[in-house]
């Protein structure tokens, strides 16, 4: 059996303030990443504070999530080198899902496309 990748295992909230940092440094807010986590998971914020505050790990993060939104597979195009869309194991394509929103928010994207509403 293969070894789960450790990020599976990292807590959230060791990674959460590195989303956030990297929204804010481009002038976007921790409103705004917290708004992507819940539609992309169907927390609601303060869910999303209690998943924080227990410091869930990633595997558990999604695994927990009340609803993820069906309109995450829209989100398509690259992160860190890899297409999320070609990413096999489930766990990881959510994480890359999450990954690609946060990019998108920092390169100024607007809120309406990042959501894809």
């Amino acid at each position: 059996m293969p070894t789960k990748h450790r990020i599976f295992t990292t807590p959230f909230a060791d990674v959460y303030p590195h989303y956030v940092a990297k929204a804010e440094k481009k002038g976007r807010t921790k409103a705004e990443v917290d708004a992507i986590l819940c539609w992309l998971t169907g927390y609601t914020q303060q869910q999303l504070e209690a998943q924080l505050e227990k410091q869930t790990d990633f595997e558990t993060f999604f695994q927990e999530a009340p609803k993820m939104n069906p309109s995450r597979t829209l989100i398509k195009g690259t992160v860190c080198g890899v297409r999320v869309e070609e990413v096999q194991e489930p766990t990881m394509r959510e994480i890359r899902y999450l990954d690609k929103l946060v990019d998108e928010l920092a390169k100024g994207k607007a809120m309406e496309k990042i959501l894809r509403a």
